[in-house]
């Protein structure tokens, strides 16, 4: 059994990205599946959010600081950039991933225009899918203005930067509108596909 514990669901985008930096790192782990606010969810964050962690008689919640433990503590690859400019702009774009994107793109347009009609058994939500377009193009298009420049958001090869990004994105792909906007953008197209390959990823996939 390994002795880094990572619990909450596979479907979560948190959950993926502490995953992924385990995997990128070569850490072994064990995921226990639970749902937020569950006990042993409530046992570590006392707000009942995902992902939580236990590492030994060490527990930690919120996904930027596991990920942070993960790559100080254990040996592989850095997942972040060496250099102080570097980090910052990782630290940067993680900031906005989790502050802003997470916001319109996973909660506001694929999680209320998709994934909440469909346990109810109904089609997409148009109008709540229409109201939220503006900031899906927005947000993609900087994304992409980015990437015009750079191969990762950083500047400075995959980091945790990217790691927080790839799991929206991974969501976004099977949408109508942003799956083809991510679709008619080579700059986009090319970052998905690069990174989508990657063992961290495809390790990861949630299950549907």
């Amino acid at each position: 059994m390994a002795e880094l514990k990572i619990i909450g669901v596979p479907q979560s985008t948190y959950v993926r990205v502490v995953r992924m930096a385990a995997e990128e790192k070569g850490v072994p782990y064990d995921l226990d599946p639970q749902p937020p606010h569950s006990d042993p969810v409530n046992a570590v964050h006392p707000f009942g959010k995902v992902p939580v962690m236990r590492h030994g008689d060490f527990e930690l919640c919120e996904s930027r600081a596991i990920t942070s433990y993960i790559d100080r503590v254990f040996d592989g690859p850095a997942l972040m950039p060496s250099d102080p400019v570097g980090a910052a702009r990782a630290e940067q774009w993680i900031s906005i991933v989790n502050t802003i994107m997470d916001q319109a793109l996973v909660r506001r347009y694929f999680l209320a225009g998709y994934v909440y009609p469909q346990r109810e058994k109904r089609d997409p939500d148009t109008g709540v899918i229409g109201a939220v377009m503006p900031d899906v193009e927005r947000q993609l298009g900087v994304i992409e203005s980015t990437l015009a420049n750079s191969s990762y958001l950083s500047g400075n090869g995959f980091s945790l930067a990217d790691i927080n990004l790839m799991p929206i994105l991974f969501y976004l792909k099977g949408t109508k509108e942003a799956g083809a906007r991510i679709d008619n953008s080579p700059t986009l197209t090319d970052y998905y596909e690069r990174n989508s390959s990657r063992p961290s990823f495809t390790s990861t996939i949630p299950p549907t």
